[in-house]
Formats: structure tokens, C-alpha cells, sequence
């Protein structure tokens, strides 16, 4: 039986996090926060376990963070930049 994760992301430069219901798979998310890392950018993965069926993503805290509604999609937007910037450097 397969279990279903929360994906969490936390952006531990401005403390806040959000957890990520994208319809992204937990590999590409882990991916995707692996690259911002290497970039350079302050961010944590999670990977919480659904513990059942009626678990809202409302109930999720985390001590010292914020909940930022939006914060995944600001983060790939950010890392893109980073990388546009890269290329550019390297031409």
C-alpha cells in the first residue's frame, strides 16, 4: 500500500512555508528544491505523512515559520530567474 505525503516547502531565509497540493509528484518536488538548493537558495523540503483520510493542510504548523499561501510558485519563479541570470552570464 502506498502512502500519501504532504509536501511541504519552507523558505528558511524569510520563515514562512507553504504546503504544496500542485498535483506534482513527490520526486519532481524533491527535484525541484534540490536545484534551488544548489543555486543557492535558503529552502527545506518536508515530506509529512497523510495520517488519514479527513486530514486538512490548515492543521499543519510548524514552530518558528509562517503559513505564505503562494510561496512554492514564488520560489520557481525566483529559481528560474537565478538560472536566466546564469545563462546570461555565461554568454
Amino acid at each position: 500500500m502506498y502512502t500519501t505525503n504532504w509536501l511541504i516547502i519552507r523558505d528558511d531565509g524569510k520563515r514562512t512555508f507553504e504546503v504544496v497540493i500542485s498535483g506534482i509528484s513527490e520526486n519532481a518536488f524533491s527535484n525541484k528544491v534540490i536545484a534551488m538548493q544548489r543555486e543557492g537558495m535558503l529552502v527545506t523540503s518536508l515530506l509529512m505523512p497523510v495520517s488519514n483520510k479527513n486530514a486538512s493542510k490548515d492543521h499543519i504548523k510548524l514552530t518558528g515559520y509562517t503559513r505564505e499561501e503562494g510561496l512554492y510558485d514564488r520560489l520557481v519563479k525566483q529559481h528560474l530567474k537565478i538560472i536566466q541570470q546564469n545563462l546570461g552570464e555565461i554568454d
